[in-house]
């Protein structure tokens, strides 16, 4: 095909927005504006969807359901909510003048630095004018006789697209335990995924925090240095590793920027999608002395990657048991009470197989008199009424509950949308007993619908920036593939789905991920299938697998024309 001929087609397909008459699952018609992409979402995936997307010429709909850009850093404004991949990295890649324009400040960078970012990103490159915010995709539709989408929202907007993007994010459905009496509490109650917008002041109050997860392990320190009292009720404990957090100085970021490029090809190639090399020894292959140095020196430079102090932590419980005893021999050095520590140390998973935490002063803070650990495991919660919490042991009188009670992690908030693929296949019944797709990208019976950092891919495991700029990359790269070739969809192969799903299986049994009850897992939402849902063999080898079905022609995907 002639160069002059591509462009004829690519132009019939990047038409911009028109309207046109669909049908709507009865003999009625209306009226739909017609794009190439809907994309869902306006988080870091989803703004680089509509910047790379308008790149090639497609034309682009956001919809968001928040009343701005942000997604997750949007929402989650909770006190002491930071990233825990360092800020440098934490960033996009795809341009080198973003890059080198923006400085951090921190680290770790706070939610608020984070949005800021996020903000000045789609300023500077126009995003807004094709977001729609305060809006939520309430279903999805697909027409099998042309192969395109229809999408719906709750103002009632039909748009007509031939691609439809979900970058609704990992963890972005907040999960609010069904506590006997909850609504009838007469204080305050927020939930750390919904903060308010202004400031709150918990100065001379009683208050409790639900759940010790990332975000409780980050708040509690702050609402303890406020609280009058402050109650903390745990049902599992976590590791959580100190946060090292420190401004970063004028030098540092010189010298990041001056050398971003290996930085970056390092975190491509990473397991986790930032630049750490892991010892070159195995665990047991050191020393004790090397050991001890090599989680020395990881424990100083904080953070979640101590799980990857050396490679074969997460698949030797022999190797797994050496980092635990060092992580314990430190929290306890820093809790007075030895029955505290107890409580707060875990005994039931290898450390790492949940993901590890990052905090700053998270154990000092209950060496505390006016903060009190309740073990929700010893002593459960019965119920809440209009003065405070009951456990089985007793009452205890609050003015303000915080809820710190995590997600529904990876397959939330693609539940909450109504899509609809083949022969009316819903994919919320597509995926009862557990998500299914092919490289996380797509899912056989829903041609062209992509999915973004959710289940089947790394997600929650890698650099979700790097990995967001990953999967829109590929699948930009995919439609100029139809578009090259006068196809009008691709969609993965049942074979290619399951095989994808035993692949990702059998990696996970070959670690010690398996042995955790984790949102990893499912295992925090009641009733959800048990299934590891995420690709464990890393970033970089991950990227390879991706690159290489392309590579042979997509292999593993149909390519379709319209029937």
């Amino acid at each position: 095909m002639a160069s002059g001929d591509r462009e004829i087609q690519r132009a019939a397909h990047r038409r911009g927005p028109t309207v046109r008459r669909v049908s709507s699952g009865s003999n009625a018609r209306e009226a739909a504006a017609v794009v190439d992409a809907v994309v869902v979402g306006a988080g870091f995936g989803g703004l680089y969807a509509l910047h790379k997307f308008r790149e090639q010429g497609l034309s682009v709909r956001v919809f968001e359901a928040a009343p701005d850009v942000g997604g997750t850093w949007y929402y989650n404004r909770y006190p002491g909510a930071r990233c825990d991949v360092e800020s440098v990295d934490y960033c996009y890649s795809f341009s080198d003048d973003l890059q080198q324009r923006w400085t951090w400040s921190e680290k770790y960078a706070t939610q608020r630095e984070i949005l800021a970012y996020i903000n000045w990103v789609a300023d500077e490159l126009d995003l807004r004018r094709d977001i729609t915010f305060d809006t939520r995709v309430t279903g999805a539709a697909l027409d099998e006789s042309t192969l395109r989408w229809t999408v719906r929202t709750d103002t009632g907007e039909v748009i007509d697209a031939r691609f439809v993007v979900m970058a609704t994010g990992p963890l972005s459905a907040a999960m609010t335990p069904d506590f006997p009496g909850l609504d009838t509490f007469g204080g305050q109650i927020y939930h750390t995924a919904h903060w308010p917008h202004d400031d709150v002041d918990f100065t001379g109050k009683r208050v409790a925090v639900i759940g010790t997860g990332s975000s409780g392990i980050q708040s509690i320190p702050i609402i303890a240095e406020q609280a009058e009292h402050l109650y903390v009720f745990q049902r599992t404990p976590n590791y959580s590793v100190p946060a090292g957090n420190r401004p970063l100085s004028s030098d540092e970021v010189a010298d990041i920027k001056a050398n971003y490029a290996e930085r970056r090809h390092m975190s491509w190639r990473s397991g986790g999608g930032s630049p750490h090399v892991a010892h070159p020894k195995l665990t047991m292959e050191a020393t004790p002395e090397e050991r001890r140095a090599a989680f020395e020196k990881r424990w100083e430079l904080g953070g979640v990657l101590f799980s990857k102090t050396f490679s074969d932590q997460m698949i030797s419980l022999e190797a797994n048991e050496e980092a635990r005893k060092f992580y314990e021999e430190k929290i306890r050095a820093v809790i007075d009470d030895p029955d505290v520590a107890e409580l707060l140390i875990p005994t039931d998973h290898p450390i790492g197989t949940k993901r590890i935490c990052t905090d700053t002063n998270y154990f000092q803070t209950f060496n505390r008199a006016d903060v009190t650990l309740v073990s929700v495991r010893e002593t459960p919660i019965q119920s809440i009424d209009r003065t405070g919490i009951s456990t089985s042991e007793k009452h205890y009188y609050i003015d303000a509950l915080v809820l710190a009670t995590g997600f529904d992690a990876l397959t939330g908030t693609l539940a909450k949308v109504d899509i609809t693929g083949r022969e009316g296949q819903k994919l919320v019944d597509d995926w009862s007993a557990g998500p299914r797709t092919y490289l996380g990208l797509g899912t056989d019976g829903f041609p062209n619908l992509f999915l973004v950092s959710g289940p089947g891919a790394p997600a929650v495991l890698a650099n979700m920036v790097l990995h967001a700029e990953a999967h829109v990359n590929w699948i930009a790269e995919a439609i100029a593939y139809l578009d090259d070739r006068g196809y009008a969809a691709i969609e993965p192969t049942a074979e290619a789905v399951e095989n994808w799903i035993a692949e990702c299986a059998q990696r996970a049994e070959a670690t010690l991920f398996t042995q955790a009850n984790s949102w990893y897992m499912g295992a925090n939402v009641p009733g959800k299938p048990r299934q590891f849902m995420l690709f464990i063999g890393g970033f970089g080898t991950y990227l390879d697998i991706c690159n290489e079905v392309a590579a042979a022609g997509y292999k593993g995907f149909e390519l379709l024309k319209v029937p």
